[in-house]
């Protein structure tokens, strides 16, 4: 990663915190009609990668712990991890290095992750033309359309890089564009190659724009890509829901684990109204078949371990944070029993 990672990493902290001074003060849930507790869940992007927390929405557990949902969703992890900072959201979904990053910046109230969704990266590089046998090295000297400088998928691509020998610097990484616009911009000419998740991947290919030749998920290992998280005040006060809220999310993973990908797809399938059927299926047999999604909610040190190696080696962390401060397993432990 360039020399600047660092500063742009810590101006998204820096960013994040300022936002939250202006918001402070606006609330989440307040109750509901239905006598449940109404939770604000701010999801960084609304993606089949998450199908399993879609699974708990359609299948009605959230209702069936006693609570409301209303999912919002931030379009991108600086904003979602604002709406939780400033009480807009009770809980984060989100890459966990935006809990790092906050807890790092000095926030007293700090944001701590509770549940891991997935444990795999869910996005692939997308090529002009088919590659049978694609080799990382071929990116040497290629421009490739990258994503926001101390993102998950940004840092997980450069990891691939760094395992397989190459120097990050050596690709013409473009970082200027947009989260959500890669697509398009490859699509119109940019780049050789380009990141994307789904549905962008697959709707490349659907109209012979591009070709997935890679997933980042399969070549990068198991990583603790996504995580639910809230303020350490809100857990502490709100521990039931919390508590509930993961028997939702679990029951959501149970579903997934023991259903096919056409039956899930079809449970979710409201959840994607502008996605047809057959290519909702796609997409989750995409990420079935690479185990994207943890058997439970569990998020264990040695996965925050690893975390925080990525983070180092893209020189946007110079101090490790201590789990037990960032990560309360107890919920995920309950709910998996």
């Amino acid at each position: 990663m360039k020399k600047s990672s660092l500063k742009k990493a810590a101006g998204v902290c820096l960013g994040i915190l300022a936002l939250a001074g202006v918001f402070t003060g606006c609330k989440g849930g307040s109750g509901s009609q239905t006598g449940n507790r109404e939770v604000v869940l701010n999801e960084v992007a609304h993606s089949i990668f998450y199908a399993p927390m879609y699974v708990a929405i359609e299948e009605g557990y959230f209702e069936e712990e006693g609570i409301d949902l209303k999912l919002v969703t931030g379009f991108g992890a600086d904003k979602t991890m604002t709406a939780v900072l400033t009480g807009e959201a009770d809980i984060g979904f989100m890459g966990s290095e935006s809990t790092v990053y906050t807890y790092a910046g000095g926030t007293d109230d700090y944001v701590v992750n509770f549940a891991q969704l997935t444990q795999r990266a869910g996005n692939f590089l997308v090529a002009r033309e088919p590659i049978e046998n694609f080799d990382w090295n071929m990116l040497k000297g290629k421009n490739v359309l990258g994503g926001r400088a101390g993102g998950m998928p940004e840092m997980v691509f450069e990891y691939i890089l760094e395992s397989n020998g190459i120097d990050p610097g050596e690709v013409n990484i473009d970082q200027s564009i947009d989260f959500g616009s890669t697509a398009a911009a490859f699509a119109g000419g940019q780049g050789e190659f380009t990141v994307e998740f789904e549905p962008h991947a697959t709707s490349l290919e659907q109209q012979g724009k591009g070709y997935v030749v890679a997933s980042l998920g399969k070549d990068s290992g198991y990583v603790p890509y996504t995580a639910f998280s809230a303020k350490k005040s809100y857990i502490e006060k709100n521990s039931d829901t919390i508590q509930a809220f993961t028997n939702a999310l679990q029951k959501g993973m149970d579903y997934v684990l023991s259903h096919s990908p056409e039956e899930i797809a079809k449970v979710i399938a409201p959840q994607f109204k502008e996605t047809d059927i057959e290519t909702i299926t796609t997409i989750v047999a995409r990420y079935y078949e690479q185990d994207t999604w943890k058997k439970d909610l569990i998020f264990e040190k040695s996965s925050f371990d690893l975390l925080q190696n990525i983070l180092e080696d893209s020189k946007v962390l110079e101090k490790r944070v201590p789990y037990e401060d960032l990560v309360n397993t107890e919920f995920a432990e309950e709910a998996a029993k």
